[in-house]
């Protein structure tokens, strides 16, 4: 959900000054661009308006937000991409392009959230009860492997059944406080 200004109205209101300065009407305060890229990601709906014209300069500061992100970092924008986008400019396909792209980036966006849903109601009880005993035999092979007096000095059977006691219950509380934060 998008955060609204005080009055209820519509997006927050951010003025640019001459300085390049931002300034955030709604908590009266001076942010910088990081700032604007949380609110961003944060759901935040803002307009940025230019403070000595009054123009609507939303676009420009996004993609001004966009070329700091790819220039500190790991790029997401590859550059053949980029060069497709620059060769719609002036193309008659290019009044269709930003329809098109935010389609496309809302399709991606529900499969993700889809994706995430399958993988946590796959991912029931017994899932992390076989994948501990798949990474302790993991864990029980390797030591073997790389230390194979290990195996002569190994913990009497008893030991080693009250060691997974004690793991299986530990898996449980897991298991209950995964259940709690789901529910």
């Amino acid at each position: 959900m998008a955060a609204k200004d005080k009055s209820g109205d519509g997006p927050i209101i951010i003025k640019k000054y001459a300085n390049r300065r931002l300034y955030n009407t709604q908590s009266s305060s001076y942010i910088t661009l990081d700032d604007l890229a949380q609110m961003t990601r944060d759901g935040v709906d803002f307009q940025v308006l230019d403070a000595k014209t009054g123009n609507d300069i939303t676009h420009a500061i996004l993609t001004q937000i966009i070329m700091e992100e790819e220039s500190h970092g790991e790029q997401m924008l590859p550059v053949s991409f980029l060069r497709q986008l620059i060769s719609m400019y002036g193309n008659s396909m290019q009044a269709m392009m930003p329809h098109y792209l935010e389609a496309t980036m809302q399709n991606f966006q529900a499969n993700q959230a889809k994706l995430q849903d399958a993988f946590k109601s796959s991912m029931g009880a017994d899932a992390f009860t076989k994948m501990a005993q798949t990474n302790m035999a993991m864990f029980e092979a390797a030591a073997k492997a790389f230390m194979p007096d290990a195996a002569e000095q190994a913990p009497a059977k008893d030991d080693d059944d009250n060691e997974l006691a004690e793991l299986r219950a530990q898996m449980k509380a897991m298991q209950d406080k995964l259940d709690k934060l789901d529910g």
